[in-house]
């Protein structure tokens, strides 16, 4: 089997529509909770262009302040509000090579390929993004990166891939010293505690913290996050932060609105397999 997929129309359709019954499902979630959230990125996008997913976009993404993505956590696991849906987050019973939350759609299956090897639902999965307080001083801010970095890699314990060679260099020496999962465990634990330790009424900006390296990187002004506004994507009403307009132009570094050259109209994630038709295994496939 080929290391990546490469998804027919059809199967990059089946694929939007179940990402957006999880965000049906999320959304009502979260309403009927008092939790806020924020559509993002290319779901963002693709309903202020034309109230539907970008057509060659394969998942959808939420953030969500870091108070409501901890009650989240909380109450979906305590209340379990249907069994088609699976809330998957770090702990001892889970691994998942993710730095957030997924929620996933247990009635189909997609494996993505940094996962083909877990004992996890692999089913369709929508990301669901913590965003932090960033502290408006450049020496606190080099260390809340610091923090990220250790985070991220001590999580996911992955290499990460495509950032340079010296960080690739000093992960990889990291992961080989703590070896275990219980130290790698309390590291990231700690590190996590130290990233998101500054209070939102010390900092001017918001950040996206448990995303790649550079992402970590972004500042968005807090304002744009003050409160909701309803966007429409595929028929349906979600939420977005009022500051939208903003918040992508300084994500995406401009005009969002213009779709890319066509050349760069492709899928971003790697797929191993899908099968949106059959429930999704538990075990790794190989």
């Amino acid at each position: 089997m080929p290391e990546k997929l490469e998804l027919t129309p059809e199967q990059l359709r089946g694929l939007q529509l179940k990402e957006l019954d999880i965000l049906i499902h999320f959304d009502k979630f979260c309403r009927d909770n008092g939790i806020t959230y924020y559509l993002c990125g290319g779901c963002l996008i693709g309903a202020l262009r034309g109230k539907r997913f970008i057509p060659w976009d394969d998942d959808a993404d939420v953030f969500m302040p870091r108070a409501d993505y901890e009650i989240f956590i909380k109450e979906y696991l305590k209340q379990k509000p249907d069994s088609r849906f699976v809330l998957l987050n770090e702990s001892d019973e889970t691994f998942t090579r993710n730095c957030f939350a997924t929620l996933v759609d247990t009635s189909a299956t997609l494996v993505k390929t940094y996962q083909k090897d877990l004992d996890i639902p692999h089913g369709v999965a929508f990301d669901i993004f913590p965003i932090d307080p960033k502290p408006d001083k450049t020496i606190q801010r080099y260390f809340q990166y610091f923090w990220c970095i250790i985070y991220s890699l001590f999580r996911a314990q992955t290499v990460p891939e495509n950032h340079g060679g010296i960080l690739a260099l000093g992960s990889k020496a990291l992961l080989g010293i703590f070896r275990k999962y219980k130290t790698r465990k309390k590291i990231w634990k700690y590190a996590e505690k130290r990233m998101t330790a500054y209070p939102i009424e010390n900092c001017s900006c918001i950040g996206e913290l448990c995303a790649g390296p550079r992402i970590m990187k972004n500042a968005y002004p807090k304002e744009l996050f003050e409160s909701t506004v309803e966007v429409e994507l595929e028929g349906h009403r979600f939420m977005a932060m009022n500051g939208y307009d903003k918040y992508l132009r300084l994500a995406f570094k401009g005009d969002y609105m213009t779709p890319p050259p066509k050349e760069e109209q492709v899928v971003a994630h790697d797929l191993y397999y899908i099968d949106l038709d059959t429930p999704c295994p538990t075990k790794g496939i190989e």
